[in-house]
């Protein structure tokens, strides 16, 4: 029984130490605040890279929705810059995905994408088509 109760001890150890890291591991925000020279829609396993036609206002317009979502934060960037980075926390574990969203003319560029694992299980893509879909339409 001792043996048993000391494996579980060690296991919940590692569990809070990976879970620590997680939450807590530290972030350069030059790093994240940058996008790839994408110039139509294109989904990642780990991410989604979006395109719109947003009007010279698209940036400013993500900017409110991006700040107002649960969870998420401003991290790197500004709209004056023209190019802003957001990282938004799943509620349980707080897994960070960060949001890299780039004026470009009368363009919006959105790149999601997450920072640990693979697969996102199309998170980011809900996510980032959630946001583009409370944003006014442009006419082409």
């Amino acid at each position: 029984m001792g043996k048993i109760m000391m494996l579980i001890w060690v296991l919940l150890a590692a569990v809070a130490v990976i879970l620590g890291f997680i939450r807590l591991a530290p972030v350069d925000p030059f790093d994240w605040n940058t996008q790839p020279e994408l110039s139509e829609d294109k989904e990642f396993r780990g991410g989604v890279f979006r395109v719109v036609r947003s009007g010279p206002e698209g940036l400013h317009l993500f900017n409110q929705i991006a700040t107002s979502a649960p969870r998420t934060k401003l991290l790197a960037g500004s709209v004056e810059d023209g190019m802003a980075t957001y990282v938004t926390r799943t509620k349980v574990i707080g897994f960070p995905d960060y949001t890299t969203a780039r004026q470009d003319g009368d363009l919006l560029k959105v790149y999601a994408r997450l920072r640990f694992g693979r697969s996102d299980l199309g998170v980011n893509k809900a996510r980032i088509d959630r946001w583009l879909a409370q944003m006014p339409q442009v006419p082409q």
